[in-house]
């Protein structure tokens, strides 16, 4: 099986494999939703072997990195945003499972549920800063940014309502 490449990039090529969660992104229909579940399930390892401060390293290389290749990816590609960029998702969920390290399926619903509600909903100012930041920089700050969002409504949940992993 050939999985689908970027014009001009091999699918071995570095900045193929980062962009793509090392192929996840090729899995069929929902590209996003498969990186994300494949970083909750790191992200726990990741937790578990060197605790928060190794996860939070793992986010902020996966940022840089991701920048980085999806900025080479998208302009391989020639599209602003391909579907097949992972990275971005990966990033993400790493941030979010920062504000709640805990092992849980049900947290780990909740955290998927609410980075992917705040990463299609766009709120301001994840919205303006799609349509201006371009590039690779632009491909991931909008998920940190849906991120951020989650991240907020886990800790105002669980603050004022006492909701718990």
């Amino acid at each position: 099986m050939s999985l689908p490449t970027p014009a001009g990039l091999a699918w071995w090529h570095p900045a193929a494999l980062v962009a793509t969660g090392f192929g996840i992104g090729h899995l069929p229909w929902v590209p996003g939703s498969w990186g994300s579940l494949a970083a909750l399930l790191c992200g726990w390892e990741i937790t578990e072997a060197g605790g928060r401060v190794a996860l939070a390293t793992a986010a902020i290389i996966a940022f840089a990195l991701g920048v980085w290749a999806s900025a080479r990816v998208a302009a391989a590609s020639g599209a602003e945003d391909p579907r097949f960029v992972v990275i971005d998702e990966i990033a993400a969920q790493w941030l979010v499972l920062l504000a709640a390290a805990a092992r849980s399926t049900r947290l780990c619903g909740k955290r998927f549920c609410c980075s992917g509600v705040f990463d299609i909903l766009k709120p301001w100012p994840i919205r303006w800063i799609e349509r201006r930041v371009r590039g690779g920089l632009g491909i991931m700050v909008d998920d940190i940014g849906a991120a951020i969002y989650a991240v907020v409504l886990l800790l105002i949940g669980e603050g004022i309502f006492g909701v718990r992993p």
